[in-house]
């Protein structure tokens, strides 16, 4: 549950000095409290979920919003309005907990990478992370790939790092944005060729690195020693080419950050597949013990039902008086 009573989540008491998310997610990679575990979410009823569950930071996936939202899959098909919309209403739900936010290839040149960039620290995202593949993308785990050269690349990184200077003289530390530099350079590249561009990225001012589809345990573990002391990130992908790892395996690893991208995604897709079969199959659907205890008003309750109706009688609302 995620009151807003205050402004704040009542699980959060409010800070004398409020802190942005991404300052939240900074000092989350500065200190010594472990791995930063982020459930992939992709609509408002996932991080709910999330949240509920008690997790300190979330991920919205690119691919999850394209499915989603768009019914597409993910082919470099959605846009910025698309990707901004999604992140400001779930990076909303909570403020205290720090949204990271794919954000593709920037959808664009140097200045629509700035626009990009100056629209999600406007929508309260925490972090945003850019790729090196052509604008018109796929998901880092298919195959046939292609890269952007170097010197496009390096301007992507340049021109965030621009727009958050832009946007922090404007707006002080309101303006700020944790930038990812992700590359997808291994498959085609190698590893070498990969790492140099991290660095390089590194370089021009990123502040984390992601290295998309390394295929062994050792290469995520050279790629966190090599990229020291800059964090990095790992894309836990089921069934993609990087091997598995728990939280703690990746946090022994070296990494700093590890995102679940397909996490709800994949249970939504399953159970959902599961519902529609049982439904065309035998005409109707079982009722579980829990959603007939609880009946509708379980998951209302679950994206904030008791907290709205607290909210409107706080303000003099009587609309709800007699309950619901």
């Amino acid at each position: 549950m995620t009151p807003f009573l205050n402004g704040l989540p009542n699980a959060h008491p409010a800070d004398p000095i409020y802190r942005t998310s991404a300052t939240r997610l900074r000092e989350m990679l500065n200190s010594n409290d472990g791995i930063v575990t982020c459930p992939g979410v992709y609509d408002g009823l996932t991080a709910r979920i999330a949240l509920n569950a008690g997790f300190k930071c979330l991920y919205m996936t690119g691919a999850g919003t394209a499915i989603t939202r768009l019914g597409m899959p993910d082919l470099g098909i959605t846009t910025l309005q698309d990707m901004v919309a999604n992140a400001g209403m779930i990076a909303s739900l909570d403020r205290t907990v720090p949204l990271i936010a794919d954000a593709d290839t920037g959808y664009g040149g140097p200045l629509m990478v700035a626009r990009t960039v100056e629209a999600y620290i406007s929508a309260g995202v925490a972090a945003l992370h850019l790729e090196d593949q052509v604008v018109n993308k796929r998901c880092g785990h298919l195959l046939g790939k292609e890269l952007v050269d170097e010197a496009t690349y390096l301007s992507r990184i340049r021109a965030a790092v621009l727009a958050r200077e832009r946007m922090r003289a404007v707006m002080g530390n309101a303006g700020d944005i944790v930038l990812i530099a992700r590359t997808d350079a291994l498959q085609s590249l190698g590893f070498e060729a990969a790492l140099d561009r991290l660095q390089k990225a590194i370089n021009a001012g990123a502040d984390v690195a992601f290295l998309e589809g390394f295929t062994s345990v050792q290469q995520g573990k050279d790629a966190c020693e090599r990229l020291a002391p800059t964090p990095v990130l790992l894309n836990m992908v089921a069934g993609g080419a990087t091997p598995d790892f728990t939280s703690a395996e990746a946090q022994e690893a070296g990494f700093n950050i590890i995102i679940f991208p397909a996490l709800m995604l994949a249970a939504a897709y399953d159970s959902c597949m599961a519902a529609a079969v049982e439904l065309k199959s035998s005409g109707t659907v079982a009722v579980t013990e829990k959603q007939r205890k609880e009946g509708p008003k379980g998951i209302f309750t679950a994206v904030g039902l008791l907290d709205c109706l607290a909210f409107d009688k706080k303000a003099g609302g009587t609309s709800y008086e007699v309950g619901v």
